[in-house]
């Protein structure tokens, strides 16, 4: 895999990968997220990831919209905790199309005072719905309680108290303090030569004015485990346990996603839905996570069952954790786990925006991007000891926490 690369004097990095296809993808990767925001402003990345599409000095709301949809083509954004990507899909030919609207979104945005309060109640009505949906909210819930008071622990939509206090002069200020150009990367994979991507990138992206603006993240407090029960009044008991997690940089990060995989992924061989589902029938969704930040990360535990079954399903979690802490994996399991995991990356890679998502992320934390065959000595370098030793620390019962919301 060969990535081309440039750093315009304005800070901003792109990266191309060249793959043959009609269809090609983009985004501009900017990090900054929900974790920067300072205290009143809880929510206001994620509003203004919204209001990118609202108009910018040359185009109406539904401009935006029709300008990648008239020709085919897709453009959407998230928020995360660190990050904010506007990202875009598009036919090959509509290259700069894509490009120049990104850079119009982002750079040219007006924040009219009449979609900020239409889109408030969007956003408003979007948090509601999410708060119907146990399954989902006790995510967020948990990690308010395994990050105690930390902007990182503060789930990315806000509040309706805080987000309707919002004018423009609070999003003006939150971007001119987060959204640094030295902290940007526009990530590419196309049918495109790297000479075309670099022209048409100094016409929209060299000329945006430089913002190098020095950010300090807040330090977090010190991790207590705690467990907390909570009353919702459904139909099913959802549980969550975990603990904080090793970061994006860490050493024993490349161990804690194989440990991972082999414990709660996505696959249906995995010990939690062997143990849950497939012998027990106790629970439908049972599954393990694993999130990596630039200086901490979370790794947690989930199921919903019926309310009888709560203490058996708890008793086959506690069994699991057990013998990945006490009895290391054999060569074939071993073999088994990283042959699975570099099988489910290889697929996702085939999702070229996916694929472009992954570079743009990486080179954006990183500057730099591991190609296949580095991802997979990575993987192949994991030991059954070093399974064994980051499942003793990460799995250590005395040190979880838990919510259960009954």
């Amino acid at each position: 895999m060969t990535f081309h690369t440039h750093e315009f004097d304005n800070g901003i990095r792109i990266i191309h990968f060249r793959v043959p296809s009609q269809v090609a993808h983009c985004g501009l990767y900017i990090n900054a997220g929900s974790r920067d925001e300072e205290p009143g402003e809880h929510g206001i990345a994620h509003f203004i990831e919204h209001l990118f599409f609202k108009g910018t000095k040359k185009r109406r709301a539904h401009h935006i919209i029709s300008r990648l949809e008239a020709v085919g083509g897709e453009i959407n954004a998230y928020t995360g905790k660190e990050e904010t990507c506007i990202y875009s899909s598009f036919m090959r030919e509509d290259f700069e199309r894509s490009l120049e609207l990104i850079c119009d979104m982002t750079f040219h945005s007006v924040f009219p005072e009449k979609e900020l309060n239409r889109e408030k109640q969007v956003i408003i009505d979007e948090i509601l719905s999410y708060m119907d949906n146990p399954a989902e909210q006790i995510f967020d819930d948990f990690e308010e309680i395994v990050f105690c008071n930390d902007p990182i622990g503060r789930n990315i939509l806000g509040t309706p108290k805080h987000l309707m206090k919002f004018n423009r002069d609070d999003i003006i200020r939150f971007m001119n303090n987060n959204y640094r150009t030295d902290q940007m990367v526009f990530a590419s994979v196309g049918d495109h030569d790297f000479n075309s991507v670099l022209r048409y990138a100094r016409k929209h992206l060299e000329p945006v004015t430089a913002n190098r603006k020095a950010r300090i993240r807040q330090k977090h407090n010190t991790y207590h485990p705690a467990s907390r029960i909570l009353s919702r009044k459904t139909h099913q008991v959802h549980f969550i346990t975990g603990k904080r997690a090793f970061n994006m940089y860490d050493g024993k990060r490349m161990t804690m996603v194989v440990l991972n995989n082999i414990l709660g992924g996505p696959g249906m061989s995995a010990r939690l839905n062997q143990a849950l589902r497939e012998r027990s029938g106790f629970a439908y969704n049972v599954e393990s996570h694993y999130t990596a930040w630039s200086d901490t990360g979370i790794f947690n535990v989930y199921f919903g069952c019926d309310r009888d079954k709560t203490d058996r399903c708890r008793h086959l979690l506690r069994k699991e954790f057990s013998a990945l802490r006490n009895k290391r994996l054999s060569p074939v399991q071993l073999n088994r786990a990283k042959r699975q995991l570099k099988g489910q990356l290889a697929i996702g890679w085939e999702s070229r925006e996916n694929l472009m998502m992954a570079i743009g992320k990486s080179y954006l934390l990183f500057n730099r991007v591991d190609t296949v065959e580095e991802v997979y000595r990575k993987i192949d370098a994991v030991t059954a000891m070093d399974i064994m030793d980051v499942a003793n620390y990460i799995l250590d019962p005395g040190s979880l926490s838990e919510l259960v919301y009954t």
